[in-house]
């Protein structure tokens, strides 16, 4: 049986979706965008900002599940373009200890509302 996972601390689903799922003992997180939950907007910045702040929200929506960045065993990460992917990078590294998960980065046409990132993740208990 599924269960949803909300928070207020992370943005709200801009769609029919949920922020996430979770089954058997996996959570899955949707793509998260570098909205601030207390604002409903961007953070101010580039890339470097854009991506702290998407990390953020899928700590918060872990924190509702409760589970933590250790948790995650793959990560989605979606960049507006393939040049901002070094500077994600320096980000990302800060957000994991010890083994890192499995990753897939790729370049996009879009993100929504102009994202420069979006993150999606998979977590297990």
């Amino acid at each position: 049986m599924k269960k949803v996972i909300f928070t207020e601390k992370a943005p709200a689903a801009i769609g029919p979706y949920s922020q996430a799922i979770e089954v058997n003992g996996m959570v899955f997180l949707s793509g998260q965008i570098p909205v601030n939950p207390a604002t409903g907007e961007f953070v101010p910045g580039g890339i470097t900002e854009q991506t702290a702040q998407v990390f953020e929200n899928i700590k918060n929506v872990l924190a509702e599940a409760g589970l933590t960045m250790a948790n995650i065993v793959k990560t989605t990460v979606f960049l507006a373009d393939m040049s901002l992917f070094a500077e994600m990078n320096a980000v990302y590294a800060q957000y994991f200890e010890g083994d890192f998960p499995a990753r897939s980065a790729v370049a996009v046409k879009a993100l929504p509302k102009g994202a420069l990132v979006e993150i999606e993740s998979i977590a297990v208990r």
